[in-house]
């Protein structure tokens, strides 16, 4: 299914007390992560839940981000990076996209973290945009969707 076919994500409900998130950004492309930010935003707004927002200076920061508020002394439920990798005419695309993805995914499972991947990983400033849009399809929001329904698993499981 392509991105344009997916349905619109919809706010989970959820038991117990309003989610606690942070939403940290790499807004190297500020249009298309402002619109990434706007869904998300919108989609956590709709849920009821409650956020702050960190901006930081590029895709492979999100994961270092997200390990220091681990380090911090503020709660969050759960956590959603957003950012957008545009390729170049070198390989540093590979790299970056790589790293980016796979410091996601340990700080996920070293620490058992609800977290919703919003990074676009694209060929083309037009791919980003067709998925961080106000009206259709928008990665943000989806993941948003994602965070609170790990969330929802892990209230579910008792892990929290």
């Amino acid at each position: 299914m392509s991105t344009a076919d997916a349905p619109l994500p919809k706010a989970p409900v959820l038991d117990g007390p309003r989610p606690h998130l942070l939403v940290v950004r790499a807004p190297y492309y500020t249009r298309i992560v402002d619109g990434l930010r706007d869904g998300a935003e919108g989609l956590l707004r709709e849920a009821g839940a409650t956020f702050d927002v960190l901006d930081v200076a590029g895709a492979l920061e999100l994961a270092a981000t997200v390990r220091l508020a681990l380090r911090g002394s503020k709660h969050y439920d759960g956590y959603v990076a957003l950012g957008c990798v545009v390729k170049g005419e070198t390989d540093h695309y590979e790299h970056v996209c790589r790293e980016a993805m796979t410091g996601l995914t340990q700080v996920v499972l070293q620490f058992g973290l609800c977290l919703g991947n919003g990074l676009l990983t694209v060929a083309t400033e037009a791919q980003a945009l067709a998925r961080s849009g106000a009206d259709g399809p928008n990665k943000g929001a989806e993941a948003a969707a994602a965070c609170l329904l790990q969330i929802r698993a892990a209230r579910w499981l008792g892990a929290v």
